[in-house]
């Protein structure tokens, strides 16, 4: 269906191969992709490449956006998509000049991460019963795992026992594009991995977590036992691992943590992504100041 524009395969395996970006995104990449040259060959015959201008860009989005009804969200992220695309083109002498310079995306309003107060942290690890046998040693060293490193669910599915460095009480994190962060961790946390490590069965595969069976972990498994769990000790809608991604990164920002050191923690590309944690330190000033103070 896309004969006309081989180009595409090129910018899928340019994603693939030279940024190491997951399957997942590969796929939204090339999903947002086919949407917009589908479009060209119905709706323009097929122009190429290097005729296409910022007014057909602007025609495609504006029929997403009434006929699809789609979020900023989602508009956003096919401008992302096009201007990747054409900066490869680029880069591949395939055109002189992206159509991409003047198109901008509607504004998002941002939302505050929504975390776990640390109280209720501190009662999920000392007050939660977890059974004393494999899957619920796996529950917990998952959970704690979450909440000392801000790890995301694709990074502790896929950590490997080589990952560890038990001399230095660090964990090698591959993150998002195969970027490589350093997470220090707890004396005590690396000595329960360790442990967790050796009383795996023999057969089991290089990943830390595997279950009663010694397969690996997948995403929706670790979802599944993160809800079940949050869900003792807190009232927030979400009870994913992302929320304790979200505790992570504000515990730290509200007991006074440089942001870049949190920046670099998480795995974030800019400034910017982490940001967004500071707005919670000041939303808990604010509560502080109404509550304490006789003028507020």
């Amino acid at each position: 269906m896309f004969a006309q524009y081989p180009q595409k395969e090129d910018f899928l395996n340019y994603l693939r191969f030279e940024k190491r970006y997951s399957q997942h995104t590969v796929i939204s990449y090339q999903n947002d992709l086919e949407q917009f040259l589908s479009f060209l060959i119905a709706d323009f015959d097929a122009p190429q490449l290097k005729n296409i201008n910022a007014a057909i860009v602007r025609t495609w989005l504006a029929g997403l956006k009434e006929a699809e009804k789609l979020t900023a969200k989602s508009i956003n992220r096919k401008i992302s998509t096009l201007k990747s695309f054409f900066k490869f083109l680029l880069r591949e002498g395939v055109i002189e000049a992206t159509p991409m310079g003047i198109i901008n995306g509607p504004k998002i309003n941002k939302r505050l991460p929504v975390y776990v107060e640390e109280k209720d942290i501190k009662t999920l690890f000392d007050y939660v019963e977890f059974s004393d046998d494999w899957k619920g040693q796996t529950e917990k060293l998952v959970l704690q795992l979450f909440y000392a490193t801000g790890m995301r669910v694709s990074e502790l599915v896929n950590l490997k026992t080589g990952q560890l460095d038990a001399a230095y009480s660090h964990i090698k994190v591959l993150g998002k594009g195969n970027k490589e962060r350093i997470i220090p961790v707890s004396k005590e946390l690396m000595r329960a991995l360790e442990g967790y490590i050796k009383a795996k069965p023999l057969n089991a595969p290089e990943n830390i977590f595997v279950n009663e069976k010694g397969k690996p972990l997948y995403a929706r498994q670790v979802y599944n036992l993160v809800k079940k769990k949050l869900s003792l000790i807190t009232t927030v809608n979400k009870k994913s691992p992302h929320i304790l991604r979200h505790s992570f990164a504000t515990h730290l920002t509200n007991n006074g943590a440089e942001l870049n050191a949190v920046k670099e923690l998480l795995g974030h590309s800019s400034l910017a992504a982490t940001q967004v944690y500071t707005h919670n330190s000041i939303e808990k000033l604010k509560e502080v100041f109404k509550k304490a103070h006789p003028k507020a």
